[in-house]
Protein backbone atom coordinates (compact mmCIF):
# COMPACT_ATOMS: atom_id res chain seq x y z
CA UNK A 1 0.00 0.00 0.00
CA UNK A 2 1.29 3.44 -0.92
CA UNK A 3 1.30 6.10 1.80
CA UNK A 4 -1.31 8.75 1.03
CA UNK A 5 1.24 11.52 1.64
CA UNK A 6 3.53 9.95 -0.95
CA UNK A 7 0.68 10.14 -3.48
CA UNK A 8 0.06 13.76 -2.52
CA UNK A 9 3.78 14.57 -2.71
CA UNK A 10 3.87 13.34 -6.33
CA UNK A 11 0.74 15.33 -7.15
CA UNK A 12 2.27 18.52 -5.72
CA UNK A 13 5.49 18.15 -7.71
CA UNK A 14 3.71 17.39 -10.98
CA UNK A 15 1.24 20.29 -10.69
CA UNK A 16 3.39 22.98 -9.05
CA UNK A 17 1.64 25.99 -10.59
CA UNK A 18 -1.87 24.53 -10.83
CA UNK A 19 -4.62 25.57 -8.37
CA UNK A 20 -5.09 23.22 -5.42
CA UNK A 21 -7.20 24.98 -2.77
CA UNK A 22 -9.65 27.88 -2.85
CA UNK A 23 -11.89 29.58 -0.35
CA UNK A 24 -15.16 30.04 -2.24
CA UNK A 25 -15.32 33.70 -3.31
CA UNK A 26 -11.91 34.17 -1.68
CA UNK A 27 -8.23 33.36 -2.21
CA UNK A 28 -6.84 30.55 -4.37
CA UNK A 29 -3.65 28.64 -3.55
CA UNK A 30 -1.57 26.69 -6.05
CA UNK A 31 0.31 23.54 -5.08
CA UNK A 32 3.40 25.78 -4.92
CA UNK A 33 1.65 28.17 -2.51
CA UNK A 34 0.58 25.23 -0.40
CA UNK A 35 4.08 23.71 -0.33
CA UNK A 36 5.62 27.08 0.58
CA UNK A 37 3.37 27.61 3.59
CA UNK A 38 3.94 24.01 4.72
CA UNK A 39 7.71 24.67 4.56
CA UNK A 40 7.33 27.84 6.65
CA UNK A 41 5.29 26.01 9.27
CA UNK A 42 7.91 23.25 9.40
CA UNK A 43 10.57 25.86 10.18
CA UNK A 44 8.36 27.25 12.94
CA UNK A 45 7.82 23.74 14.33
CA UNK A 46 11.58 23.25 14.41
CA UNK A 47 12.00 26.54 16.27
CA UNK A 48 9.52 25.25 18.85
CA UNK A 49 11.51 22.00 19.17
CA UNK A 50 8.61 19.85 17.97
CA UNK A 51 9.20 16.09 18.18
CA UNK A 52 7.96 13.21 16.04
CA UNK A 53 4.55 12.15 17.30
CA UNK A 54 3.71 15.51 18.88
CA UNK A 55 0.01 16.35 18.73
CA UNK A 56 -1.34 19.38 16.84
CA UNK A 57 -4.98 20.41 17.31
CA UNK A 58 -7.04 22.12 14.58
CA UNK A 59 -10.29 23.88 15.41
CA UNK A 60 -11.75 26.32 12.89
CA UNK A 61 -14.25 26.59 10.09
CA UNK A 62 -13.47 24.86 6.78
CA UNK A 63 -10.90 26.88 4.86
CA UNK A 64 -7.78 26.48 2.74
CA UNK A 65 -5.56 27.47 5.67
CA UNK A 66 -7.05 24.63 7.76
CA UNK A 67 -6.12 22.19 4.99
CA UNK A 68 -2.56 23.57 4.76
CA UNK A 69 -2.17 23.40 8.55
CA UNK A 70 -3.27 19.77 8.52
CA UNK A 71 -0.78 18.87 5.79
CA UNK A 72 2.03 20.73 7.56
CA UNK A 73 1.28 18.60 10.63
CA UNK A 74 1.11 15.30 8.74
CA UNK A 75 4.27 15.92 6.68
CA UNK A 76 6.23 16.71 9.86
CA UNK A 77 5.52 13.26 11.45
CA UNK A 78 3.15 14.87 13.93
CA UNK A 79 -0.36 13.70 14.88
CA UNK A 80 -3.27 15.86 13.71
CA UNK A 81 -6.15 16.38 16.15
CA UNK A 82 -9.16 17.82 14.24
CA UNK A 83 -11.75 19.31 16.62
CA UNK A 84 -15.19 20.51 15.56
CA UNK A 85 -15.50 24.30 15.68
CA UNK A 86 -19.13 23.78 16.72
CA UNK A 87 -17.98 22.66 20.16
CA UNK A 88 -18.00 25.25 22.94
CA UNK A 89 -14.63 26.98 23.33
CA UNK A 90 -14.08 25.36 26.74
CA UNK A 91 -14.67 21.95 25.13
CA UNK A 92 -12.15 22.74 22.39
CA UNK A 93 -9.62 23.76 25.03
CA UNK A 94 -10.41 20.61 27.02
CA UNK A 95 -9.90 18.34 24.01
CA UNK A 96 -6.70 20.16 23.09
CA UNK A 97 -5.40 19.37 26.56
CA UNK A 98 -6.82 15.83 26.62
CA UNK A 99 -5.02 15.04 23.36
CA UNK A 100 -1.78 16.51 24.77
CA UNK A 101 -1.54 18.87 21.81
CA UNK A 102 1.39 21.29 21.88
CA UNK A 103 0.11 23.50 19.05
CA UNK A 104 -3.42 24.70 18.31
CA UNK A 105 -4.54 26.13 14.96
CA UNK A 106 -7.74 28.13 15.50
CA UNK A 107 -9.55 31.41 14.80
CA UNK A 108 -8.98 34.59 16.79
CA UNK A 109 -12.64 34.80 17.87
CA UNK A 110 -12.49 31.26 19.25
CA UNK A 111 -9.15 31.79 20.97
CA UNK A 112 -10.59 34.76 22.86
CA UNK A 113 -12.99 32.41 24.62
CA UNK A 114 -10.30 29.96 25.75
CA UNK A 115 -8.22 29.93 28.92
CA UNK A 116 -4.62 29.05 28.12
CA UNK A 117 -4.15 27.91 31.73
CA UNK A 118 -6.34 24.89 30.90
CA UNK A 119 -3.83 23.86 28.20
CA UNK A 120 -0.50 23.71 30.10
CA UNK A 121 1.34 21.76 27.34
CA UNK A 122 0.54 24.35 24.67
CA UNK A 123 3.59 25.95 23.04
CA UNK A 124 1.68 28.10 20.57
CA UNK A 125 -1.74 28.96 19.21
CA UNK A 126 -1.69 29.88 15.52
CA UNK A 127 -4.35 31.96 13.78
CA UNK A 128 -5.61 30.06 10.70
CA UNK A 129 -6.73 33.35 9.19
CA UNK A 130 -3.18 34.62 8.56
CA UNK A 131 -0.78 32.21 10.36
CA UNK A 132 0.20 34.79 12.96
CA UNK A 133 0.68 33.67 16.56
CA UNK A 134 -2.25 34.16 18.92
CA UNK A 135 -0.16 32.84 21.80
CA UNK A 136 3.46 31.83 22.36
CA UNK A 137 4.70 30.14 25.52
CA UNK A 138 8.19 31.43 24.73
CA UNK A 139 9.17 34.79 23.28
CA UNK A 140 11.64 33.00 21.00
CA UNK A 141 8.71 31.35 19.20
CA UNK A 142 7.16 34.72 18.39
CA UNK A 143 10.52 36.04 17.15
CA UNK A 144 10.97 32.94 14.97
CA UNK A 145 7.54 33.46 13.39
CA UNK A 146 8.39 37.05 12.44
CA UNK A 147 11.79 36.05 11.04
CA UNK A 148 10.30 33.25 8.93
CA UNK A 149 7.91 35.68 7.21
CA UNK A 150 10.71 38.17 6.62
CA UNK A 151 13.34 35.79 5.23
CA UNK A 152 11.66 32.88 3.44
CA UNK A 153 10.32 33.27 -0.14
CA UNK A 154 6.74 34.29 -0.76
CA UNK A 155 6.49 31.31 -3.13
CA UNK A 156 9.19 28.75 -3.84
CA UNK A 157 10.33 28.42 -7.44
CA UNK A 158 9.65 25.23 -9.37
CA UNK A 159 13.39 24.47 -9.34
CA UNK A 160 13.11 24.07 -5.53
CA UNK A 161 10.07 21.79 -5.53
CA UNK A 162 11.93 18.51 -4.85
CA UNK A 163 13.83 19.91 -1.87
CA UNK A 164 10.81 21.81 -0.50
CA UNK A 165 8.57 18.71 -0.61
CA UNK A 166 11.17 16.26 0.71
CA UNK A 167 8.82 15.16 3.48
CA UNK A 168 9.53 12.58 6.16
CA UNK A 169 6.08 11.36 7.00
CA UNK A 170 5.17 8.70 9.52
CA UNK A 171 5.16 4.94 8.88
CA UNK A 172 1.91 3.37 7.71
CA UNK A 173 1.14 1.85 11.10
CA UNK A 174 1.99 4.96 13.12
CA UNK A 175 -0.74 7.05 14.72
CA UNK A 176 -1.64 9.85 12.28
CA UNK A 177 -4.93 11.35 13.49
CA UNK A 178 -6.90 11.56 16.71
CA UNK A 179 -10.39 12.43 15.52
CA UNK A 180 -12.83 13.38 18.26
CA UNK A 181 -16.36 12.22 17.54
CA UNK A 182 -19.26 14.65 17.67
CA UNK A 183 -20.72 13.11 20.81
CA UNK A 184 -24.24 12.33 19.54
CA UNK A 185 -24.80 9.78 22.30
CA UNK A 186 -21.96 10.45 24.73
CA UNK A 187 -18.92 12.58 25.42
CA UNK A 188 -16.49 12.92 22.49
CA UNK A 189 -14.07 10.03 22.10
CA UNK A 190 -10.70 10.34 20.39
CA UNK A 191 -10.61 7.88 17.49
CA UNK A 192 -7.00 6.82 16.83
CA UNK A 193 -6.37 6.44 13.10
CA UNK A 194 -3.14 5.31 11.48
CA UNK A 195 -1.65 6.38 8.16
CA UNK A 196 -2.64 2.93 6.89
CA UNK A 197 -6.30 3.59 7.74
CA UNK A 198 -6.23 6.85 5.78
CA UNK A 199 -4.14 5.51 2.89
CA UNK A 200 -6.49 2.57 2.38
CA UNK A 201 -9.42 4.98 1.97
CA UNK A 202 -7.53 7.33 -0.35
CA UNK A 203 -6.25 4.51 -2.58
CA UNK A 204 -9.78 3.09 -2.87
CA UNK A 205 -11.23 6.48 -3.80
CA UNK A 206 -8.58 7.22 -6.43
CA UNK A 207 -9.14 3.80 -8.05
CA UNK A 208 -12.94 3.93 -7.99
CA UNK A 209 -13.65 7.66 -8.45
CA UNK A 210 -10.84 8.92 -10.70
CA UNK A 211 -9.94 12.61 -10.49
CA UNK A 212 -7.86 14.77 -12.84
CA UNK A 213 -6.23 18.18 -12.53
CA UNK A 214 -9.14 19.76 -14.39
CA UNK A 215 -11.68 18.51 -11.85
CA UNK A 216 -13.18 20.68 -9.11
CA UNK A 217 -14.98 19.71 -5.93
CA UNK A 218 -16.76 21.53 -3.10
CA UNK A 219 -15.90 20.97 0.54
CA UNK A 220 -18.94 21.64 2.72
CA UNK A 221 -18.89 18.74 5.19
CA UNK A 222 -16.86 19.47 8.37
CA UNK A 223 -13.13 18.92 7.82
CA UNK A 224 -12.98 17.82 11.45
CA UNK A 225 -14.97 14.71 10.43
CA UNK A 226 -13.29 11.94 8.45
CA UNK A 227 -16.01 11.92 5.78
CA UNK A 228 -15.32 15.53 4.79
CA UNK A 229 -11.58 15.38 5.46
CA UNK A 230 -10.90 12.20 3.48
CA UNK A 231 -13.25 12.61 0.52
CA UNK A 232 -13.66 16.36 0.04
CA UNK A 233 -10.05 17.27 0.75
CA UNK A 234 -7.29 14.63 0.94
CA UNK A 235 -8.51 12.37 -1.89
CA UNK A 236 -9.22 15.06 -4.53
CA UNK A 237 -5.97 16.99 -4.08
CA UNK A 238 -4.03 13.70 -3.98
CA UNK A 239 -5.40 13.13 -7.47
CA UNK A 240 -4.52 16.68 -8.52
CA UNK A 241 -8.02 18.13 -8.23
CA UNK A 242 -9.01 21.62 -7.09
CA UNK A 243 -10.89 21.90 -3.76
CA UNK A 244 -13.22 24.81 -2.96
CA UNK A 245 -14.08 25.36 0.72
CA UNK A 246 -17.52 26.81 1.41
CA UNK A 247 -16.57 27.72 4.97
CA UNK A 248 -19.77 26.62 6.69
CA UNK A 249 -22.90 24.60 5.96
CA UNK A 250 -24.50 26.52 3.09
CA UNK A 251 -28.11 27.59 2.80
CA UNK A 252 -29.94 26.03 -0.19
CA UNK A 253 -29.56 29.30 -2.10
CA UNK A 254 -25.80 29.52 -1.46
CA UNK A 255 -25.37 25.82 -2.28
CA UNK A 256 -27.10 26.10 -5.66
CA UNK A 257 -25.07 29.22 -6.54
CA UNK A 258 -21.83 27.48 -5.52
CA UNK A 259 -22.70 24.47 -7.67
CA UNK A 260 -23.31 26.75 -10.66
CA UNK A 261 -20.04 28.63 -10.06
CA UNK A 262 -17.72 25.72 -9.24
CA UNK A 263 -19.22 23.03 -11.52
CA UNK A 264 -17.93 20.08 -9.46
CA UNK A 265 -17.27 16.63 -10.92
CA UNK A 266 -18.44 15.00 -7.69
CA UNK A 267 -20.99 16.00 -5.08
CA UNK A 268 -20.67 14.50 -1.60
CA UNK A 269 -23.48 15.34 0.75
CA UNK A 270 -25.93 14.02 3.31
CA UNK A 271 -29.33 12.63 2.21
CA UNK A 272 -31.16 15.51 3.91
CA UNK A 273 -29.84 17.98 1.32
CA UNK A 274 -30.91 15.82 -1.61
CA UNK A 275 -34.30 15.11 -0.04
CA UNK A 276 -34.96 18.83 0.35
CA UNK A 277 -34.07 19.46 -3.29
CA UNK A 278 -36.39 16.68 -4.46
CA UNK A 279 -39.28 17.57 -2.15
CA UNK A 280 -39.13 21.25 -3.09
CA UNK A 281 -38.16 21.10 -6.78
CA UNK A 282 -38.86 17.68 -8.30
CA UNK A 283 -41.74 15.97 -6.50
CA UNK A 284 -44.26 18.86 -6.85
CA UNK A 285 -43.79 18.77 -10.64
CA UNK A 286 -43.96 14.99 -10.99
CA UNK A 287 -47.01 14.78 -8.71
CA UNK A 288 -49.17 17.06 -10.87
CA UNK A 289 -52.18 15.12 -12.27
CA UNK A 290 -51.12 15.51 -15.91
CA UNK A 291 -47.53 14.50 -15.14
CA UNK A 292 -48.76 11.39 -13.33
CA UNK A 293 -50.70 10.39 -16.41
CA UNK A 294 -47.77 11.05 -18.74
CA UNK A 295 -45.24 9.21 -16.56
CA UNK A 296 -47.50 6.15 -16.59
CA UNK A 297 -47.19 5.87 -20.39
CA UNK A 298 -44.22 3.71 -21.54
CA UNK A 299 -41.83 5.68 -23.73
CA UNK A 300 -43.29 9.05 -22.75
CA UNK A 301 -42.18 8.51 -19.15
CA UNK A 302 -38.57 7.98 -20.22
CA UNK A 303 -38.59 11.26 -22.15
CA UNK A 304 -39.91 13.13 -19.11
CA UNK A 305 -37.48 11.46 -16.68
CA UNK A 306 -34.60 12.21 -19.06
CA UNK A 307 -35.58 15.90 -19.17
CA UNK A 308 -35.81 16.06 -15.35
CA UNK A 309 -32.38 14.41 -15.07
CA UNK A 310 -30.80 16.84 -17.54
CA UNK A 311 -32.34 19.85 -15.76
CA UNK A 312 -31.12 18.64 -12.37
CA UNK A 313 -27.57 17.95 -13.54
CA UNK A 314 -27.44 21.38 -15.18
CA UNK A 315 -28.59 22.90 -11.89
CA UNK A 316 -25.76 21.02 -10.17
CA UNK A 317 -23.23 22.70 -12.47
CA UNK A 318 -23.33 20.45 -15.51
CA UNK A 319 -20.12 18.50 -14.81
CA UNK A 320 -21.29 15.99 -12.21
CA UNK A 321 -20.19 12.42 -12.84
CA UNK A 322 -21.43 11.09 -9.52
CA UNK A 323 -23.32 12.02 -6.36
CA UNK A 324 -22.32 10.21 -3.16
CA UNK A 325 -24.69 10.30 -0.20
CA UNK A 326 -23.78 9.18 3.28
CA UNK A 327 -24.19 9.77 6.99
CA UNK A 328 -27.84 8.71 7.21
CA UNK A 329 -30.52 6.68 5.47
CA UNK A 330 -32.21 8.23 2.45
CA UNK A 331 -35.99 8.40 2.14
CA UNK A 332 -37.09 5.43 0.03
CA UNK A 333 -39.76 7.38 -1.98
CA UNK A 334 -37.14 9.98 -2.90
CA UNK A 335 -34.63 7.28 -3.76
CA UNK A 336 -37.13 5.58 -6.07
CA UNK A 337 -37.60 8.83 -8.00
CA UNK A 338 -33.83 9.32 -8.18
CA UNK A 339 -33.57 5.83 -9.65
CA UNK A 340 -36.36 6.45 -12.18
CA UNK A 341 -34.66 9.54 -13.59
CA UNK A 342 -31.29 7.72 -13.59
CA UNK A 343 -29.56 10.27 -11.43
CA UNK A 344 -25.92 9.14 -11.03
CA UNK A 345 -26.12 8.71 -7.27
CA UNK A 346 -24.88 6.12 -4.81
CA UNK A 347 -25.09 5.74 -1.05
CA UNK A 348 -21.93 5.05 0.91
CA UNK A 349 -21.54 3.68 4.42
CA UNK A 350 -18.88 4.53 6.93
CA UNK A 351 -17.93 5.81 10.34
CA UNK A 352 -15.09 7.77 11.88
CA UNK A 353 -13.65 4.56 13.33
CA UNK A 354 -13.05 3.30 9.75
CA UNK A 355 -11.47 6.53 8.44
CA UNK A 356 -14.37 6.47 7.27
CA UNK A 357 -15.37 4.08 4.48
CA UNK A 358 -17.00 0.65 4.96
CA UNK A 359 -19.36 0.28 1.99
CA UNK A 360 -19.51 1.79 -1.49
CA UNK A 361 -20.64 0.85 -5.01
CA UNK A 362 -20.41 2.92 -8.21
CA UNK A 363 -23.78 4.36 -9.16
CA UNK A 364 -23.99 2.10 -12.20
CA UNK A 365 -24.05 -1.05 -10.02
CA UNK A 366 -25.60 0.43 -6.88
CA UNK A 367 -28.50 -1.60 -5.45
CA UNK A 368 -31.64 0.36 -4.47
CA UNK A 369 -32.00 0.69 -0.70
CA UNK A 370 -28.46 -0.50 0.04
CA UNK A 371 -25.32 1.38 1.08
CA UNK A 372 -22.92 -0.40 -1.24
CA UNK A 373 -20.65 -3.40 -0.85
CA UNK A 374 -17.63 -3.80 1.42
CA UNK A 375 -14.71 -1.74 0.10
CA UNK A 376 -11.26 -3.13 -0.69
CA UNK A 377 -9.24 -4.33 2.32
CA UNK A 378 -12.36 -4.49 4.54
CA UNK A 379 -14.39 -7.53 5.64
CA UNK A 380 -17.99 -6.94 6.73
CA UNK A 381 -20.03 -9.54 8.58
CA UNK A 382 -23.47 -9.68 10.19
CA UNK A 383 -23.75 -11.02 13.73
CA UNK A 384 -26.65 -13.27 12.78
CA UNK A 385 -27.18 -16.95 11.98
CA UNK A 386 -28.87 -15.91 8.70
CA UNK A 387 -27.06 -12.72 7.50
CA UNK A 388 -29.15 -12.41 4.32
CA UNK A 389 -32.50 -12.46 6.11
CA UNK A 390 -32.07 -12.05 9.85
CA UNK A 391 -30.96 -8.64 11.13
CA UNK A 392 -27.79 -8.53 13.19
CA UNK A 393 -25.09 -6.08 14.15
CA UNK A 394 -22.76 -5.04 11.32
CA UNK A 395 -19.16 -5.81 12.28
CA UNK A 396 -16.00 -4.79 10.42
CA UNK A 397 -12.38 -5.92 10.16
CA UNK A 398 -9.57 -4.67 7.92
CA UNK A 399 -7.11 -1.95 7.06
CA UNK A 400 -9.59 0.90 7.50
CA UNK A 401 -10.29 0.07 11.15
CA UNK A 402 -8.94 2.29 13.93
CA UNK A 403 -6.44 1.39 16.64
CA UNK A 404 -8.90 2.30 19.38
CA UNK A 405 -9.98 5.28 21.48
CA UNK A 406 -7.31 7.59 22.85
CA UNK A 407 -6.76 7.14 26.59
CA UNK A 408 -9.94 5.07 26.79
CA UNK A 409 -9.13 1.35 26.99
CA UNK A 410 -12.55 0.50 28.41
CA UNK A 411 -14.40 1.98 25.41
CA UNK A 412 -11.88 0.35 23.05
CA UNK A 413 -12.40 -3.08 24.58
CA UNK A 414 -16.18 -2.71 24.43
CA UNK A 415 -16.05 -1.73 20.74
CA UNK A 416 -14.16 -4.81 19.52
CA UNK A 417 -15.24 -8.45 19.53
CA UNK A 418 -12.96 -11.14 20.93
CA UNK A 419 -11.78 -12.02 17.42
CA UNK A 420 -10.94 -8.38 16.59
CA UNK A 421 -13.99 -7.15 14.65
CA UNK A 422 -15.23 -3.59 15.19
CA UNK A 423 -18.79 -3.40 16.49
CA UNK A 424 -20.41 -0.64 14.43
CA UNK A 425 -23.59 -0.44 16.51
CA UNK A 426 -25.55 -0.56 13.23
CA UNK A 427 -28.03 -3.31 12.45
CA UNK A 428 -28.42 -4.77 8.99
CA UNK A 429 -28.28 -7.63 6.54
CA UNK A 430 -26.06 -8.52 3.55
CA UNK A 431 -27.56 -10.10 0.43
CA UNK A 432 -25.95 -12.83 -1.67
CA UNK A 433 -24.19 -10.21 -3.84
CA UNK A 434 -22.59 -8.53 -0.84
CA UNK A 435 -24.86 -5.47 -0.77
CA UNK A 436 -25.20 -4.03 2.74
CA UNK A 437 -28.65 -2.96 3.95
CA UNK A 438 -28.83 -0.96 7.18
CA UNK A 439 -31.96 -1.46 9.26
CA UNK A 440 -31.14 0.90 12.12
CA UNK A 441 -28.93 1.56 15.11
CA UNK A 442 -28.78 -1.07 17.83
CA UNK A 443 -29.20 1.73 20.40
CA UNK A 444 -32.23 3.09 18.52
CA UNK A 445 -34.06 -0.20 18.16
CA UNK A 446 -37.34 -0.30 20.10
CA UNK A 447 -38.61 -3.59 21.50
CA UNK A 448 -42.42 -3.74 21.29
CA UNK A 449 -44.49 -5.17 24.20
CA UNK A 450 -44.99 -8.40 22.24
CA UNK A 451 -41.26 -8.81 21.57
CA UNK A 452 -41.10 -7.43 18.01
CA UNK A 453 -38.03 -5.42 16.94
CA UNK A 454 -38.99 -1.95 15.69
CA UNK A 455 -36.48 0.07 13.68
CA UNK A 456 -37.61 3.72 13.94
CA UNK A 457 -35.44 4.86 11.01
CA UNK A 458 -37.59 2.78 8.62
CA UNK A 459 -40.77 4.50 9.86
CA UNK A 460 -39.10 7.92 9.75
CA UNK A 461 -38.04 7.35 6.15
CA UNK A 462 -41.69 6.92 5.14
CA UNK A 463 -42.93 9.83 7.24
CA UNK A 464 -40.25 12.21 5.91
CA UNK A 465 -41.59 11.79 2.39
CA UNK A 466 -45.06 13.01 3.40
CA UNK A 467 -46.37 16.58 2.99
CA UNK A 468 -45.53 19.17 5.67
CA UNK A 469 -42.82 16.97 7.25
CA UNK A 470 -39.31 18.41 7.25
CA UNK A 471 -37.78 15.82 9.57
CA UNK A 472 -39.09 13.29 12.06
CA UNK A 473 -38.06 11.13 14.97
CA UNK A 474 -39.97 8.13 16.29
CA UNK A 475 -39.75 7.55 20.03
CA UNK A 476 -41.38 5.26 22.57
CA UNK A 477 -43.84 6.87 25.00
CA UNK A 478 -45.84 4.86 27.57
CA UNK A 479 -45.63 1.66 25.59
CA UNK A 480 -46.60 3.26 22.26
CA UNK A 481 -44.84 5.06 19.41
CA UNK A 482 -44.93 8.82 18.99
CA UNK A 483 -43.57 10.68 15.97
CA UNK A 484 -41.91 14.02 16.66
CA UNK A 485 -42.08 16.20 13.55
CA UNK A 486 -40.22 19.33 12.50
CA UNK A 487 -42.26 21.16 9.88
CA UNK A 488 -41.03 22.18 6.45
CA UNK A 489 -39.71 25.79 6.22
CA UNK A 490 -42.91 26.93 4.44
CA UNK A 491 -45.13 25.37 7.09
CA UNK A 492 -43.06 26.88 9.91
CA UNK A 493 -44.11 30.30 8.63
CA UNK A 494 -47.78 29.27 8.55
CA UNK A 495 -49.45 30.28 11.79
CA UNK A 496 -52.45 27.93 11.44
CA UNK A 497 -51.31 25.11 13.72
CA UNK A 498 -54.78 23.57 14.04
CA UNK A 499 -55.00 23.00 10.30
CA UNK A 500 -51.44 21.63 10.18
CA UNK A 501 -52.22 19.28 13.07
CA UNK A 502 -55.18 17.92 11.09
CA UNK A 503 -53.03 17.44 7.98
CA UNK A 504 -50.37 15.63 10.01
CA UNK A 505 -53.09 13.43 11.49
CA UNK A 506 -54.05 12.46 7.93
CA UNK A 507 -50.38 11.63 7.37
CA UNK A 508 -50.42 9.43 10.48
CA UNK A 509 -53.47 7.49 9.35
CA UNK A 510 -52.02 6.98 5.86
CA UNK A 511 -48.65 5.97 7.29
CA UNK A 512 -50.18 3.42 9.65
CA UNK A 513 -51.84 1.65 6.71
CA UNK A 514 -48.35 0.67 5.51
CA UNK A 515 -47.08 -0.46 8.94
CA UNK A 516 -47.56 -3.70 10.85
CA UNK A 517 -49.78 -3.48 13.92
CA UNK A 518 -46.91 -3.49 16.41
CA UNK A 519 -45.19 -0.42 14.84
CA UNK A 520 -48.14 1.90 14.18
CA UNK A 521 -47.82 5.52 15.31
CA UNK A 522 -50.31 6.54 18.01
CA UNK A 523 -49.61 10.28 17.86
CA UNK A 524 -47.71 12.99 15.95
CA UNK A 525 -46.27 15.93 17.90
CA UNK A 526 -45.06 19.11 16.20
CA UNK A 527 -41.60 20.17 17.40
CA UNK A 528 -41.81 23.93 16.91
CA UNK A 529 -38.12 24.66 17.46
CA UNK A 530 -36.95 21.81 15.21
CA UNK A 531 -34.31 19.23 16.07
CA UNK A 532 -30.78 19.76 17.28
CA UNK A 533 -28.23 18.35 14.83
CA UNK A 534 -24.67 17.14 14.82
CA UNK A 535 -22.31 18.79 12.29
CA UNK A 536 -23.06 15.84 9.99
CA UNK A 537 -26.73 16.94 10.10
CA UNK A 538 -27.82 13.82 11.98
CA UNK A 539 -30.46 14.44 14.63
CA UNK A 540 -29.13 14.19 18.18
CA UNK A 541 -31.51 11.35 19.01
CA UNK A 542 -30.40 11.02 22.61
CA UNK A 543 -31.93 14.42 23.41
CA UNK A 544 -35.45 13.22 22.57
CA UNK A 545 -35.65 9.69 23.99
Amino acid sequence: MRHYLSILQTSMRERWHKPALSDYKGSTFTFADMATRIAKLHVLFEAMDMKDGDKVALASKNCAHWAISFLATATRRCVAVPILPDFATETIAGLTDHSESVVLFTESRMWEGMDVATMPRLKAAINVEDFTLLYAANEAYAEAAVKIEATLPKVYDESDKIAVTDYKFCDLDDLAIINYTSGTTSSPKGVMLTARNISSNIEFALRNIPVTDTDKIMSMLPLAHMYGMAFEFIYPISGGGHVYFLGKTPTPTVLMQALADIKPYLLITVPLVMEKIFKNKVMPTLNKPMMRILTSIPGINNIIYSKVRKTLLTTFGGNLRSIVLGGAAISLPVEKVMRKIRLPYTVGYGMTECAPLIGYSPWETFRLGSCGRAVTNVVVRIDSDDPANKVGEIQVHGENVMQGYYKNPEATAATFTQDGYLRTGDLGIIDKDGNIFIKGRSKCMILSPNGQNIYPEEIESKLNSMPHVGESLVVERKGGLVALVALTPDDQKDGNREELAELLEQNRLLLNKSLPAYSKIMKIEILEQGFEHTPKQSIKRFLYN
